[in-house]
C-alpha cells in the first residue's frame, strides 16, 4: 500500500535526523561551531521531509497509485423493482459491500489526484479513491423530482490532503489539482460491470459473470 511505503520512508528520514542531530550535539560539545550548525540544518531538513511523508501517508489514506488503466471496483447489479435495483460492489482491495439504488442506471465518480512534476520525478503520479456511487434517472424530470439514492465509496481519513495543502507550502508544492471523473450504465437486467479508471477517467465495461 502507498501508505505503508510511506510511513517507512518516514521512518527513515526521522532516523536520518537524529543521526545527524547526535553528531550536530558532539561537534556543540567539541566546539566546531560550523559542523554543529550544518549537521542540525541537516537533521532539521530530514525531521521536515520525515513530518511530510508522515503527513502524506494519513491523507492519501485509501487512494490507490493509477497506472494507464485497471479496474478499481466490480459491480454486480440486480433489478429489484421498478427502477431500483441492488448493487454489489467489490473493491480492488478486497472490501464489498451490498447498496440498494433508485433509478434507471447506475453512476459511480471519483476523486482523482494530480501530482506536480516535482513529485512525479519522486516516484509520485496519478492517484485516485472512488467516491460516490447513485442512482440516475434518464429523464431529467424524473432526475428533478425522482427519490434519490447517493452511497459514499469513500475511505475514512483522519485528515484531508487539500486542506493540508492550502496550509503548508511544502505540501502546496508537490499537489497540482484534483478533479472528478464518473460514468454511468443503465440498468435493466441483472449485469456484471467492470468500473475502470484510465488516465482519461472513469469508464464502465460490462464483462461475464464468474
Amino acid at each position: 500500500m502507498i501508505g505503508t511505503v510511506l510511513y517507512y520512508v518516514a521512518g527513515a528520514l526521522a532516523a536520518l535526523s537524529l543521526v545527524f542531530l547526535v553528531v550536530a550535539i558532539r561537534a556543540f560539545r567539541g566546539r566546531r561551531w560550523l559542523g554543529s550548525l550544518g549537521s542540525a540544518g541537516t537533521g532539521a531538513l530530514f525531521l521536515s521531509l520525515a513530518a511530510l511523508a508522515a503527513t502524506l501517508g494519513v491523507s492519501t489514506q485509501g487512494y490507490r497509485a493509477l497506472t494507464l488503466e485497471e479496474v478499481a471496483a466490480t459491480i454486480t447489479t440486480v433489478p429489484t423493482g421498478p427502477r431500483a435495483f441492488q448493487a454489489f460492489v467489490e473493491f480492488a482491495d478486497g472490501r464489498d459491500t451490498t447498496l440498494h439504488v433508485l433509478g434507471d442506471q447506475l453512476l459511480v465518480d471519483a476523486h482523482i489526484l494530480k501530482w506536480r512534476p516535482l513529485a512525479n520525478v519522486l516516484g509520485v503520479h496519478t492517484w485516485y479513491e472512488l467516491d460516490r456511487l447513485s442512482g440516475r434517472y434518464v429523464d431529467i424530470g424524473d432526475e428533478r423530482s425522482m427519490p434519490r439514492t447517493v452511497h459514499s465509496l469513500k475511505t475514512a481519513k483522519p485528515r484531508d490532503l487539500f486542506l493540508l495543502a492550502q496550509r503548508y507550502t511544502l505540501l502546496a508544492l508537490l499537489v497540482d489539482t484534483e478533479y472528478g471523473s464518473a460514468t454511468y450504465v443503465e440498468v435493466t437486467r441483472p449485469a456484471r460491470f467492470e468500473i475502470r479508471v484510465s488516465t482519461t477517467g472513469l469508464l464502465a465495461r460490462e464483462v461475464e459473470g464468474p
